[in-house]
């Protein structure tokens, strides 16, 4: 009997070492992750066309704030979301801010970071648009076409909604995956059909080129926007984080109190034409909330439809990337 149990002690013993060695590793690698944390500096990415960082960036008021508690401010400028939540998960920035679908496919990369704060719905703020002379008039009329969107970033999610809603799967389209830059390109050469964007690109197509929208986000997606930060960072740099949204908050007051003077202000920096950006910016709410239970059910909502449609490749359960639940329910 005794040498028959012995083999299960030792696999027992072994699997028990093991796993204790596991938790000194991840102890270990989170130790290491803090240490390195640069507690003088913020690196901060940043979207051109994210107004509200925007301004907080052309008006210097971080900085004066941070320089209170010794910490300085770096601004990374990024095309889009997906590039953004690269240099997120390569630690070349701290803290950045992006749409409702980067952080799935981050997550599901691997990416470790934690949700901070968000925006509440912009549904108008994104769209598909078709050329005005276009035979598309409705969402079934996309099927088989091609549509152009950056991958991984929220107006994917758009595109798989509004496809949902209209009984066609994502399947039934082409998508073709390129930058806006590239996208708008192809969009009025009619290399495809149809163009997912968000603003302030949406509103420049429109009045630029006479884009007709097929459709938004209203009714579809909540289009929320995120701020999301290196867990090691907001392990160690809270208050930091406070004061950081704190000051995008008073830059969306500003923006809310005064479209034409904040369109004006971005005009030059944004290379659009004030009409345009004040256009947009009444496509966004500006106001900001501490991470909580609604907008991460609506991030795990995302986050199951794109492993159903094998977007990604791991199922995941986002209310992981939270600092201990605060605030969330």
């Amino acid at each position: 009997m005794s040498k028959q149990r012995a083999p299960r002690a030792l696999g027992g013993w072994i699997r028990a070492l093991l796993a204790v060695s596991a938790v000194m590793l991840l102890g270990t690698a989170t130790s290491s992750a803090l240490a390195d944390v640069n507690t003088h500096e913020i690196r901060i990415g940043y979207q051109k066309a994210a107004s509200d960082l925007v301004l907080l960036k052309a008006h210097g008021t971080l900085e004066k704030r941070l320089s209170a508690q010794g910490v300085t401010v770096k601004w990374i400028e990024f095309p889009a979301g997906p590039q953004l939540l690269e240099g997120l998960n390569v630690g070349s920035i701290d803290f950045g801010y992006v749409g409702e679908a980067p952080p799935v496919f981050a997550l599901a990369g691997g990416t470790d970071f934690v949700y901070t704060a968000y925006e509440v719905p912009t549904p108008q703020a994104e769209g598909i648009l078709v050329p005005q002379d276009s035979p598309i008039h409705t969402i079934a009329d996309l099927k088989g076409k091609k549509i152009a969107f950056n991958k991984g970033s929220d107006v994917n999610w758009l595109v798989v909604s509004v496809l949902k809603k209209a009984g066609l799967n994502y399947t039934d389209i082409q998508p073709i995956y390129l930058a806006p830059a590239d996208a708008r390109a192809a969009f009025q050469k009619g290399a495809v059909d149809a163009w997912a964007i968000w603003d302030p690109f949406q509103a420049a197509a429109q009045q630029q080129t006479g884009a007709r929208q097929l459709a938004n986000g209203v009714g579809v997606v909540n289009h929320y926007q995120y701020f999301l930060t290196a867990r090691a960072y907001a392990q160690k740099q809270p208050e930091v984080l406070k004061t950081v949204i704190a000051e995008v908050g008073r830059e969306g007051q500003d923006i809310r109190a005064d479209y034409k003077k904040a369109a004006a202000e971005l005009a030059p920096i944004q290379g659009l034409s004030p009409d345009i950006i004040e256009t947009s910016l009444q496509h966004y709410a500006h106001v900001f909330k501490p991470i909580d239970a609604t907008a991460l059910n609506d991030q795990q909502k995302i986050a199951d439809a794109f492993y159903d449609l094998k977007l990604i490749p791991t199922k995941l359960n986002v209310h992981d990337a939270v600092l201990n639940k605060v605030g969330v329910q």
